[in-house]
This record gives C-alpha cells, sequence and structure tokens, in this order.
C-alpha cells in the first residue's frame, strides 16, 4: 500500500516534468507562420460584359382596346311596314358596301308622287289655256289702242265728241287690264309648279330612302328590326362598324414616351414614330403593323398615364383562321412604339442598384461606380455616364460584393447576345433572365421570347 502511494507520488511529478521539456524542445517550431500557399483564398468568378456601343431601338410599349374607326347605325328616315330584309342578316355578319338592307313600304309615297304628277298635268294644261287666253287679249288690247289713238286724232279735229272718246279710253284700259290679269295667273301658275316640282322631288327621296343600303364594308353589331315589322321615322333599325380599319387608344405613362422622343433625336414627333401592335397567343404572338395617328387629349386622373392612338387598317383582310384572329372591339392589345435605330451603352436593369454598378478593375478588384442613366425600356437601362467603352460590368449579382475584393472576371457572350437582341427588337423579353452563376452547371438563356412570331406584311 505504502509502494503504491510512492509511485502514484512520482508519477504526480515525473509527468508535469516532461511536459515542461517536450514544450521548450518544441517551443522553436511553434513560432514558424504557416505556409502562405494554404491560406489564400481564391478569386471569386463573376460573369461579366464588356461594354460597347450596340444598336438600340427605343421603343416603349403599352396596353389599349380595339375599337372601330367608323360606325354606322341604319335610322328609318320613313314610317312604315318593313317588306324585304337582307337574308341571314344577323349580328357578327359581315355585309359588303351597298348591300341591300332593308326596304320600307313605299305605297303610299308612290300614290302621293302619282298625284303629284296629275297636278303638274293638270298646271301644264292650264298654263297653256291661260297662255292662249292672253295671246286674244293682247290682240284686242291692241285693237283698243288703235281704236283709241284714231278717236283722239278725230278728237282733235273736233270730229266727234268727247263722250265718244271716253269710250275709246275704257275699252283700251279694259283690254290692257284683261292682259295684266292673264300675264299674273300665269306666273302664278309658274310658282304654284315650282312648288308642285319641289313637292315631287321631296316624295321621290323619300321612296329612295325607303330603301336602306350598307354605306361601306361593315359587320353587324346589333339588329333591331325584321320583316314585317312597322317603323317610325328616326328609328334605329341595325348598328354596324367599318372593318378598313381600327384605333387602338394604348395608355403609357408619362414621362415614357418624352425619353423616347429624346433617345430618338431632336425634331423627331410622337407621329414620325413607328408602330406596332401585338396579340399573345397560346404558341405564338400575332403582330399588326399600324400608324400613329394623334396623341389623345387628357392625361388619365387615376393611371396618370397619356393616350397615344394607333391605327391598323385592314384588319379583317389580314386575319386567318387559326393564326391571326381579326382585330374586333374592345379586344385588349399590346401597342409598342419604337424611334430610329441609334447606337448606345446599354446595361440590363438589374446590373444598376441604387444608381451605382459593380465593375472589374484591371487590378481584378471590384469596384462600385456611380452611373447616370437615360432612356430605360423593358429589362435594359442606356447609360450616358460614369462609365466608358471597354468597362467590365458585373451583370450577376455575387454572394458576397465587397468593394477590392478579387475576382475573377468571366465574360458572358450569351447574356451579351441577348442584351444586343432585346435592345435591337429582335428577341422580346431577351435579356430578362440572369445568366447561371459560374460553375452551376446550367445554360444561360435569352429569357423569354423563344416563340414564334407571326407578323402581317408591310
Amino acid at each position: 500500500m505504502t509502494v503504491g502511494r510512492a509511485v502514484l507520488r512520482g508519477l504526480a511529478i515525473a509527468v508535469p516534468a516532461a511536459i515542461g521539456v517536450a514544450a521548450i524542445y518544441f517551443a522553436g517550431s511553434f513560432q514558424r507562420l504557416p505556409e502562405s500557399g494554404s491560406a489564400a483564398r481564391q478569386p471569386t468568378p463573376v460573369r461579366v460584359i464588356a461594354l460597347a456601343p450596340i444598336e438600340i431601338v427605343p421603343r416603349v410599349t403599352g396596353y389599349g382596346t380595339v375599337a372601330p374607326v367608323r360606325e354606322w347605325r341604319a335610322v328609318a328616315r320613313v314610317e312604315g311596314e318593313i317588306v324585304a330584309r337582307a337574308e341571314g342578316l344577323a349580328p357578327g355578319d359581315l355585309v359588303a358596301g351597298g348591300t341591300a338592307l332593308f326596304r320600307i313600304d313605299d305605297t303610299d309615297l308612290r300614290l302621293d308622287l302619282a298625284g303629284i304628277e296629275a297636278q303638274l298635268a293638270a298646271s301644264v294644261l292650264k298654263d297653256q289655256t291661260l297662255q292662249a287666253s292672253l295671246d286674244l287679249a293682247q290682240g284686242d288690247l291692241d285693237l283698243a289702242r288703235q281704236d283709241l289713238a284714231r278717236q283722239e286724232q278725230l278728237n282733235a279735229q273736233g270730229v266727234v265728241t268727247q263722250a265718244a272718246l271716253d269710250t275709246s279710253r275704257r275699252q283700251e284700259l279694259s283690254a290692257r287690264s284683261k292682259v295684266s290679269e292673264l300675264q299674273s295667273a300665269i306666273a302664278l301658275n309658274a310658282a304654284e309648279r315650282e312648288v308642285l316640282v319641289t313637292q315631287k322631288a321631296s316624295v321621290e327621296r323619300s321612296i329612295g330612302l325607303a330603301q336602306v343600303q350598307a354605306p361601306y364594308d361593315l359587320r353587324v353589331t346589333e339588329l333591331s328590326a325584321d320583316l314585317g315589322q312597322y317603323v317610325s321615322r328616326g328609328q334605329v333599325m341595325l348598328s354596324g362598324e367599318g372593318i378598313e380599319a381600327v384605333d387602338i387608344a394604348a395608355q403609357f405613362p408619362i414621362g415614357r414616351i418624352g425619353p423616347l422622343l429624346r433617345q430618338a433625336g431632336a425634331g423627331t414627333e410622337v407621329t414620325d414614330l413607328k408602330a406596332r401592335v401585338r396579340l399573345p397567343a397560346a404558341d405564338h404572338e400575332v403582330l399588326w403593323p399600324a400608324r400613329v395617328e394623334r396623341m389623345g387629349e387628357a392625361i388619365d386622373e387615376r393611371t396618370q398615364s397619356s393616350a397615344v392612338i394607333v391605327r391598323v387598317t385592314d384588319p379583317q383582310g389580314q386575319s386567318a383562321a387559326g393564326s391571326r384572329p381579326p382585330l374586333r372591339r374592345n379586344m385588349f392589345v399590346e401597342v409598342e412604339l419604337s424611334a430610329p435605330r441609334a447606337e448606345a451603352l446599354v446595361l440590363p436593369a438589374e446590373a444598376v442598384q441604387d444608381g451605382a454598378v459593380l465593375v472589374v478593375s484591371p487590378t481584378g478588384t471590384l469596384e462600385k461606380r456611380k452611373v447616370e442613366t437615360g432612356f430605360a425600356m423593358q429589362d435594359l437601362v442606356v447609360v450616358i455616364g460614369g462609365l466608358a467603352v471597354g468597362d467590365q460590368v458585373v451583370v450577376t449579382d455575387p454572394t458576397i460584393a465587397v468593394p477590392g475584393m478579387e475576382v475573377k472576371a468571366v465574360e458572358d457572350e450569351a447574356r451579351k447576345a441577348a442584351i444586343a437582341a432585346l435592345a435591337a427588337g429582335s428577341a422580346p423579353g431577351a435579356g430578362a433572365k440572369p445568366a447561371a452563376a459560374p460553375g452551376s452547371g446550367q445554360g444561360s438563356g435569352q429569357g423569354g421570347g423563344a416563340g414564334k412570331a407571326k407578323e402581317a406584311s408591310e
């Protein structure tokens, strides 16, 4: 027992002493730093694009509803029963210009016309009778004037009495009065005949209005009268809309049109812009060329947007069953306005955060740089200050972005091509989808715009 305690006491003294000796022996090696290569961090790979001027088609997108340029209503101009109607007439039908839509019973009008024509014939006959009487009266007047002249001469010679002279004067006055009366009757008959001619023209016009024709090619929107129905003057029988053109009043946020025009260059007006109308479909999008007609008259108070009216001609003729529907009233469509092509420095919008971008410096470190941007469209912005050609701008958000950290710049060619396509307007939606991070194994696509587009020929 005593021996065991002695052994333990010896170990308690010997072990610490041994540890102390070992610490002194190895102290020199602990003072050496680790090898520098074992602690160095690898540069973080980031995707960049080297800035270079690219061709851009400045454009802005708005939305609006389709409305026909012309609307027409078939209003009854005469009253009566509808005795004829176009075959198969119904809402939605297309009707060619000049088609007889309705015919209203014009029997009473034709009877009125016959009565007026009879009165005109009587007036002509009366005029002939009065003219014959006038000729006779004019002969009597000539004789009376000759007799009066002879009596005046004889009276001056003292051959005839004053009473005989007065009798001749009364005869001449009576003959002259008869002539004047007949002349007035002829003039009155002529005036009455003019009234009859006017009445005849009015009735003939009403007879013409009894048949209602389509003034131009139109689509029937509402049918309010049918065969056998009695219609009164002013009653609407049919409503339709022209199919030769449609207007779209597309709404654009205020401030978007101005930058577009400034990007296009001095002297550009809204009507100088190009336009096209887009209708998304299940497996493709349908495009129509359009023309900018005018600006809207007011700013929408609720949305603070301004209307730009564009026109598409012959939307019905451009339609194709199954692939291109006709533009119809109240159809909601997208309208794109574009200015002439120009060159600019362009970045994806997500690369600009709080007015600054990340740039890879020539020494391979991250640098945060303030930039000035101008026109923006879709997912792109035009850089007008703060960057220069050749600058490597980071287009993906690194996990840790600390200015001054070492990075490895990887040129994102696919993203650059997508941005160029979107800027030129050849790939709608391209560039909106960020490229995959390096090493992730995912391909970098162009985002949207993969669908096929069918466009009407210009």
